[in-house]
């Protein structure tokens, strides 16, 4: 009795990860059909790369970073970037409530609410700060997903912290 329960919790459990797989493929799939031009563009804002001195620490001390040497001009990458950061965004919301349904451990409803805040932060970034096409948007989106991988950490951390209280 206790082998079917198993089983099929990990055949639930594997429909949800193909799901999440499929629907990373499809998004993907739906970005490059719907930007125009995006090989082109994509190509053109890797070749647009250079390092960028920036200022770091000491007052007059500069590092050397990777960055668009025109970031104004890769508005149409940007706009897929965060049409895809959306659309994972979205299914991750689908995936956390198929977790929620048939009752998955809680490591892998924090995991999927950690996903949810980092894919949905992540668009916003994009939106606040790629999109405005400067060399500081640039920095300013790096700085805060790193920002975004924190609150994602804490997310996970209170869904288990929910758990332990019930």
């Amino acid at each position: 009795m206790m082998g079917n329960a198993v089983r099929e919790r990990s055949l639930r459990e594997g429909l949800i990860t193909a799901l999440s797989i499929g629907g990373f493929f499809i998004i993907l799939g739906l970005v490059f059909a719907f930007t125009p031009a995006i090989s082109q563009q994509t190509n053109n804002f890797f070749s647009d790369l250079t390092t960028v001195k920036f200022p770091f620490g000491n007052p007059g001390s500069t590092v050397s970073l990777l960055a668009p040497a025109h970031p104004a001009d890769h508005q149409g990458f940007y706009a897929a970037v965060m049409n895809f950061l959306i659309g994972i965004g979205i299914l991750q919301i689908i995936i956390l409530a198929l977790r929620l349904a048939v009752h998955s451990r809680i490591n892998r409803i924090a995991q999927s609410v950690g996903d949810l805040i980092f894919w949905l932060g992540a668009a916003i970034v994009a939106n606040v700060f790629l999109l405005v096409g400067t060399q500081s948007g640039w920095f300013k989106f790096w700085s805060a997903l790193i920002v975004i991988i924190g609150v994602s950490l804490i997310g996970r951390f209170f869904v288990y912290l929910l758990k332990r209280h019930k």
